[in-house]
């Protein structure tokens, strides 16, 4: 058995905690760390090394013990301590917090028929986006909840302004979704004046505190509203804005230099030609091409991929630390990365005329551009040139250009590649992504819709190969090794009565689709998008096509990717932006030296649910950016005229999105005319009384910016009147 230390004296424990200086019991920090903590079970190595940081050893040690006694933890072994499971009754229900506006919050949970009501009394420490137990019962016409323990925190970090007093100051949130002020003991301003906009972490928030504690982590004073506003999107998706001390610490510990030794280990692609294409503006270089003939004719083309794993440790703060953000974050002018700098733009970004480290899976084509070879492992690079997806275009159109021969090969390859997709039954969705063209302060100066060509698709068709084959690879293995675990992309077949309500959608704008089985929605689809490419109704009927489909997760159980047609379909290529890309690397990387992973199906599955949930939120804070770009940008335009199409009809008035960039604004029921505009449900449409005057999807209308909300990002249109 282990030998665990028994709190035998209250009144030493009392004496030790009195001398140390921290505001807070090193057992409730303890608990606290536990609790907000992704894992449900610890080395105790770790723990002592967090609990060193505030406290001795002694007194952690004590912590530990005290914890046991109070039945919250317990030892798996002599090294590993894991939180003492709850007793769950019949009741109780694992869930989120969906907080309101009035202080209450709704239970989401999977294992509900129906969202439970949680009055604002009975949250018990619990804010939005918590994963909670609670217990359920029937309430009066819906279910109600009350919180019994706070799982996991949703986000501890949050941005708002400070207000000082003589011995203490408290914390207010931008966010409608966090209802509390957070106490902050004034040691813990660094220094913030009265009303400052600051960035706080909330250190301590249990059950049965009126107000939870924090300490003021950066001043934020000096930056502008727009600055703030994207840093308060990422934070209330639940982003850091900033890493930890101990990764950023870690992270600069960790050497550019390439050793004679580790090269000896890898196949040298040094002196084959290999090149880098991406975004004028990318700092980060995730992935390059090498290619060369061979002496048997066939072409070889290598997809080499920055070796995160090599430099990222597992169960290291920088593995913590990316795991729990899971993804970078691409807004319209900053990236909140998964690692820091040092590793993403300087460590494992593959910069032109510099040795890299990579993983690579390596294709040899015949003269038909199949696959006839393929292999996987590490390599050492050393890029001849980074091209922009610009200049290989130019290259692809003048065929003419630096490495002119090997670009065009490859295009002509990806060509084939992407021919087969499609045969395959892939779908050609093509969504519109929204761009800003940015001054000195960040501030928007031209919208426009980037325009996808052959090179952008190039680089797509064989990061897509690449993927596919990874997968297929351990997929075989796991037919022979039932243990191999691994992560995969998978898209489920569409919802045929989602497709049923975007058939009759279609229908009003006269076209006739019948979707029989899932087999033939993809042929279907892809012909539907040639019918109507560069139409008005374009933009809408695609949109509408992809909200019918299912959502792209990860997951450990493999039912294939039906938008691309792959039967096997994993992430492989963009560890530097992506977490599960770094696991199947590492699960790769095994199976390659023969060894067994060392997660279970069980445990990977946790993380890929977990690696989905961040993607989720990480769109959800893109949009939520790119909406207030747009709402920046029309600020400058109000009183102007554009042409829009209306994209959405509802009872409150119509969504208009302006032909030139996309920019959505709303125009009131009230404001369409001198008339009592009737929405009609079934076609969806407003149809006027008097005059029978209608506007629905698609229709052409011309509009006058009237006004823009920023602290809302919302923007109002008004018609601009016919003459008569």
């Amino acid at each position: 058995m282990p030998n665990r230390k028994k709190n035998t004296s209250t009144k030493k424990s009392a004496t030790t905690y009195k001398s140390n200086t921290t505001h807070e019991s090193p057992d409730r920090f303890l608990l606290h760390f536990l609790k907000s903590s992704e894992a449900r079970q610890f080395k105790k190595q770790d723990i002592l090394k967090k609990m060193l940081k505030k406290y001795s050893l002694e007194v952690a040690e004590l912590a530990i013990s005290i914890l046991i006694e109070q039945n919250k933890i317990e030892y798996i072994n002599e090294e590993t301590i894991r939180m003492k499971q709850m007793s769950r009754g019949k009741n109780h229900v694992e869930g989120k917090i969906d907080m309101t506006k009035t202080g209450g919050a709704f239970l989401m949970s999977a294992q509900l028929d129906r969202d439970a009501y949680i009055p604002g009394k009975f949250l018990h420490s619990a804010l939005d986006g918590d994963t909670v137990l609670a217990n359920v019962y029937k309430g009066n016409g819906r279910p109600e909840a009350e919180v019994i323990e706070v799982l996991k925190r949703n986000k501890t970090s949050f941005i708002g302004k400070i207000e000082l007093s003589d011995n203490f100051a408290f914390f207010v949130a931008n966010s409608s979704k966090m209802p509390l002020d957070i106490f902050i003991p004034l040691n813990k301003t660094k220094g913030a004046k009265n009303g400052a906009n600051v960035l706080v972490e909330m250190t301590r928030y249990e059950k049965g505190m009126k107000k939870p504690e924090g300490e003021v982590i950066e001043i934020l004073s000096e930056t502008s509203n727009s600055d703030l506003e994207m840093k308060s999107i990422l934070i209330d998706n639940g982003f850091n804005i900033t890493f930890p001390p101990e990764v950023i610490e870690e992270s600069e510990k960790i050497s550019e230099v390439i050793t004679e030794a580790e090269i000896a280990k890898r196949m040298d692609y040094r002196d084959i030609c290999t090149f880098t294409i991406d975004p004028y503006d990318a700092k980060d270089f995730d992935d390059a091409l090498s290619i060369r003939q061979l002496t048997n004719g066939n072409w070889e083309v290598g997809v080499h991929i920055a070796d995160v794993s090599h430099f990222v440790k597992e169960d290291t703060a920088l593995d913590k630390e990316a795991y729990e953000r899971s993804t970078s974050v691409y807004l319209p002018d900053r990236v909140c990365p998964m690692f820091p700098e040092h590793i993403s733009n300087f460590i494992c970004s593959l910069r032109p005329n510099e040795e890299k480290l990579c993983f690579a899976a390596i294709f040899e084509f015949n003269h038909q551009h199949k696959v006839v070879e393929y292999k996987f492992g590490r390599t050492v690079i050393k890029s001849f040139r980074r091209f922009t997806y610009e200049e290989a275009q130019e290259i692809i159109e003048t065929k003419v250009g630096d490495y002119s021969t090997e670009i065009l090969k490859l295009n002509e390859i990806a060509l084939k590649l992407r021919k087969e997709k499609f045969s395959n039954g892939a779908v050609a969705f093509e969504a519109p992504e929204v761009k800003f063209r940015l001054d000195e302060t960040g501030k928007p100066i031209d919208v426009f819709v980037k325009e996808r060509k052959e090179a952008h698709m190039l680089i797509e068709d064989f990061m897509l190969l690449a993927n596919k084959m990874v997968a297929m690879y351990i997929s075989k293995l796991r037919v022979k090794k039932a243990q191999v675990p691994m992560v995969f992309r998978v898209h489920d077949k569409p919802d045929m009565k989602k497709l049923e309500v975007f058939s009759e959608t279609a229908k009003r704008f006269g076209y006739n689709l019948k979707f029989e089985s899932p087999k033939n929605v993809a042929s279907q689809l892809n012909d539907f998008f040639k019918l109507i490419n560069g139409r008005p109704e374009q933009n809408i009927l695609e949109s509408l096509a992809i909200r019918s489909m299912a959502k792209a997760v990860y997951t450990t159980k493999n039912i294939g990717h039906y938008g691309l047609a792959f039967a096997y379909y994993s992430h492989f290529t963009s560890p530097i932006r992506r977490y599960p890309d770094v696991m199947a690397h590492r699960i790769l990387e095994e199976c390659l030296a023969d060894e067994n992973p060392p997660l279970s199906a069980d445990a990977l599955e946790e993380k890929c649910v977990h690696c989905s949930n961040q993607e989720r939120a990480a769109m959800t804070a893109e949009r939520e950016a790119t909406k207030y770009k747009q709402c920046e940008y029309l600020m400058e335009k109000i009183g102007e005229e554009f042409e829009g199409i209306i994209s959405g009809v509802i009872q409150g008035g119509v969504f208009v999105e302006l032909k030139a960039n996309k920019c959505e604004g709303f125009i009131q029921v009230t404001k369409l005319g001198y008339d009592t505009f009737v929405f009609d449900e079934e076609k969806v449409r407003l149809v006027g009384r008097k005059s029978g005057k209608i506007y629905q999807l698609s229709d052409a209308i011309d509009i006058r910016v009237k006004s823009v909300d920023l602290a809302q990002k919302r923007i109002e249109f008004e018609l601009i009147e016919e003459e008569i």
